[in-house]
């Protein structure tokens, strides 16, 4: 799951990306609130953390616009602004949730949870391929049943070919979902997922081939009889 962290202060956006991937999530970092619309033209994102006292304006600016192109999206504004009727202002203005600085991080990642689950209370069945099992709403993977562990980057490349079974998914596709705004990605790095998946899967008996689309991409189904 992709988020996008729009914070003008390095110290302050590294430390929230550095816990959001650790926790399994892909975090995009910007500084200013062009480069937050920018980046919301690129990509589908879940949730925006968003201050509101940035170098180009207030965050809360852009709410209406987000609201009207990225209807699905939720923005929880993460800021220095305390006073109570800040917080009312942001929270009328189309934000989720509002959390002042200083925070403690475990805080934050709760609240990024009870956000993403207000968010989407649709239960999206498990896919079934072969002997593996995704489950899209937990973002766990197991095969005939036990949990199928493998690295951050695997699953998601796993979730990304798992949610279009069956059909090709592109190299562009993959990139994005997989990294984040700021990682440097050669095509060499995603080849060296899928091989390290195949094998992961070959291993368990997992019941499921990835093939590659020369050119395009790569397509996962389940194995012949």
């Amino acid at each position: 799951m992709r988020i996008l962290i729009v914070e003008d202060q390095p110290d302050l956006a590294a430390v929230m990306g550095e816990r959001l991937t650790r926790s399994g999530y892909v975090a995009d970092c910007v500084g200013t609130l062009a480069e937050a619309t920018e980046a919301l033209r690129q990509y589908e994102y879940p949730l925006l953390l968003l201050d509101r006292r940035l170098p180009d304006g207030d965050g809360v600016s852009i709410l209406q616009t987000i609201r009207v192109s990225r209807p699905s999206t939720r923005v929880m504004l993460v800021t220095a602004a305390r006073a109570l009727d800040e917080k009312i202002n942001g929270l009328d203005a189309g934000a989720d949730d509002y959390l002042t600085k200083p925070f403690d991080v475990d805080e934050l990642l709760a609240r990024i949870r009870a956000v993403l689950r207000r968010a989407d209370r649709s239960i999206v069945p498990p896919v079934a391929i072969g002997d593996l099992s995704f489950d899209l709403n937990q973002h766990e993977a197991f095969v005939r049943g036990k949990p199928f562990v493998v690295s951050k980057r695997e699953l998601l490349l796993l979730e990304s070919l798992v949610r279009r079974a069956g059909r090709a998914v592109t190299h562009t596709t993959l990139v994005s979902e997989m990294y984040g705004l700021n990682d440097s990605v050669q095509l060499d790095a995603l080849k060296m997922s899928v091989s390290r998946l195949r094998q992961r899967l070959k291993d368990c008996r997992a019941g499921v081939e990835i093939h590659t689309l020369r050119g395009i991409g790569y397509l996962i189904e389940k194995s012949p009889a």
